[in-house]
């Protein structure tokens, strides 16, 4: 009972930590303002990076199997997702405003920058569907994959996920220096993390994965990555 309260506890910690990122990206870092300095991007990049450890790391199965010997089975995803939530609700918390505006576009231009934001956000939603949202946030286990996720947006991009991601940070129509450095700075950990994710995937697929990877090119940006 307990831990089935811990793991749902821990989900919607999960939900709080996109919505209170979405409220600072959208309301918080809208706000213009004087150059503070190189400093404030310094900060950022080593918030983000704590985060993008913990993340990385922990997901890795050589340090599971270690903390599997503290951690009882049950209670390993939930205790992932609530550091990974902690930790991502304190970076967005202590973001710097970098201030100054990088651009701000009006007029008729406003509406189809507003679409690629809205396009990202029904990417990442679409390529979630094929997941375990549940197992994500936390409250189900943690099963080892037993399908290689190739259909929808998978047909593009073999991480249509962190492409929704980057049209979600890049599209904004006002693009503070905040806004900016959280975009430059969060898309930079996806370009690393790739690799050491798709490592995992050929362990788990192995020649499944090396003939998907061939049909479908691209990881995260059509023609460029």
């Amino acid at each position: 009972m307990l831990a089935r309260l811990f793991a749902w506890l821990g989900g919607a910690l999960f939900v709080f930590s996109l919505a209170f990122c979405a409220w600072s990206y959208l309301v918080v870092w809208s706000a213009p303002g004087a150059f503070t300095g190189w400093r404030a991007f310094a900060i950022d990049a080593a918030l983000f990076s704590v985060f993008a450890l913990h993340h990385s790391v922990l997901a890795r199965d050589r340090v599971k199997a270690q903390l599997a010997r503290l951690v009882p089975d049950p209670l390993m995803r939930p205790t992932y997702v609530w550091i990974a939530s902690a930790l991502f609700v304190l970076v967005c918390a202590s973001w710097q405003l970098t201030g100054v505006d990088v651009y701000h576009v009006t007029g008729p231009l406003v509406a189809p920058l507003a679409g690629v934001q809205l396009a990202g956000v029904a990417l990442i939603a679409w390529s979630v569907r094929g997941l375990d949202p549940l197992e994500l946030a936390g409250i189900h286990g943690a099963d080892a994959r037993t399908t290689l996720q190739i259909t929808g947006p998978y047909r593009w991009v073999r991480h249509p996920l962190y492409l929704g991601w980057v049209l979600a940070v890049f599209g904004a129509a006002h693009m503070t220096g905040a806004r900016l450095s959280f975009a430059v700075i969060s898309t930079i950990y996806l370009v690393l993390a790739v690799p050491w994710e798709e490592r995992s995937l050929r362990r788990a697929f192995v020649d499944d994965y090396d003939r998907y990877a061939r049909q479908v090119r691209w990881r995260i940006i059509p023609f460029v990555y």
